[in-house]
Parts: structure tokens; sequence; C-alpha cells
């Protein structure tokens, strides 16, 4: 391996260091878009049977800092305990998770359309090389051999780093769509919940 990276000379390195962040944002974004840590399925059953008790604002409080799905659903709540429309608090806090769980993406996509170039940069220093050779007065088929080298294994390496990330990128990207998709229904009851049981005047208390 050591012996590839020699040859095909410093435009490599780049590369590798651009492998070395890709496979480590699609290992963080693994860990990250787990469905079970983002949205535990138990959870809107919970506070659903549970709803008289997030009139305390403490609870509220508590179950925002539960998890990303408790935080949509605290921003509801306190709408909802203040009797206030709750779609546009819950909105705004998806839109944050959703930031959230795109992070690092545009990096990933980056590196997926610039490995190619910086491949192809390898190509060319490669053929400057062997161009830099003829022109010398001196021409020896180990100098000639160095110069394609650097030129095919940059761009072998470009597409080969290019490939898996855009591949990743597009998978984590449908990843999200159906986490996204799957809160939307796990929210549908949720809603309803809060629109069938909105406190009475009475009821109501200043946070």
């Amino acid at each position: 391996m050591w012996s590839i990276v020699s040859a095909a000379g410093w435009p490599i390195w780049p590369l590798i260091f651009a492998s070395v962040v890709a496979v480590a944002i699609v290992i963080e974004r693994l860990v990250a878009l787990k469905a079970t840590k983002l949205f535990p399925a138990d959870l809107v059953g919970d506070v659903i049977r549970t709803l008289p008790q997030f009139r305390d604002p403490q609870n509220i409080q508590r179950l925002e800092q539960h998890s990303p799905l408790g935080s949509i659903l605290a921003s509801g709540l306190s709408a909802w305990r203040d009797a206030k429309p709750i779609e546009e608090p819950m909105q705004t806090r998806l839109g944050q998770i959703q930031h959230h769980m795109d992070k690092h993406l545009d990096v990933l996509s980056l590196i997926a359309s610039a490995s190619p170039l910086m491949g192809l940069l390898g190509t060319v220093v490669g053929m400057i090389e062997i161009f830099a050779v003829q022109g010398a007065t001196s021409q020896t088929p180990e100098a000639l051999a160095a110069g394609i080298a650097v030129a095919l294994y940059n761009t072998a390496f470009g597409l080969i780093v290019a490939i898996p990330a855009l591949v990743a990128y597009r998978l984590l990207r449908i990843r999200i769509n159906n986490l996204l998709n799957a809160l939307e229904d796990l929210l549908l009851p949720f809603e309803r919940a809060l629109d069938n049981s909105r406190p009475s005047p009475a009821q109501r208390k200043v946070s």
C-alpha cells in the first residue's frame, strides 16, 4: 500500500485526507441518525396518556431534554398550555432538528464532487512529469514509468474516493427523508390529542 502511495506522489495526499474525512462523516451520521435515539416510538403515546401533567412547565422542560422528538412535543405543549397555535413552534423546532440531521452532509457531497477533480490534478501532474522527462537530455524508462504511475494512481484513487462518498451521501439523504416521514406519522395523533384537549381559560397558567 505504501508503495502505491509513494508512486502516486504528493497529489494523492489530499485524496487520502478527503477519504478519511468522508469515512468519519459517514460513521458519525450513522450513529447520529438512529431512529431510536432521535424519535423514541413510545414517547408520543406516553405523552398523550399523561397529557394533563404537562400543564406543569417543569414536566415540559424535562420532556424537551429527553430527545429530539421530545423537544418537538415540548414546543407544541408549551403553545397548547398557553392556548396558542401549536403548528408554528413545532415546525420551527422540526426545522432545527432537520438542520442538525443534515449536519456534515454538505461536506460529504463536496468530497464526492471534488475527488475526481483532485484525481485529475494528479493526472495532469503525472503528464507534466512525463513531458518533462521527454524534454530532458537523458530519458530513462524509470522516469517515464514514474510519471505514468502518478497519472494513473491519482485518477483511480479519485474515483475510489468519489464513488463511495456519493453513494453514502445519497443513502444518508434517503435515510433522513424516511426519518422525517416517520416523524410526521408519529406527530399526527399528538396534534389531534392537543386539539381535543385545549385547556379552558381557568386552567391556563402563566409560565
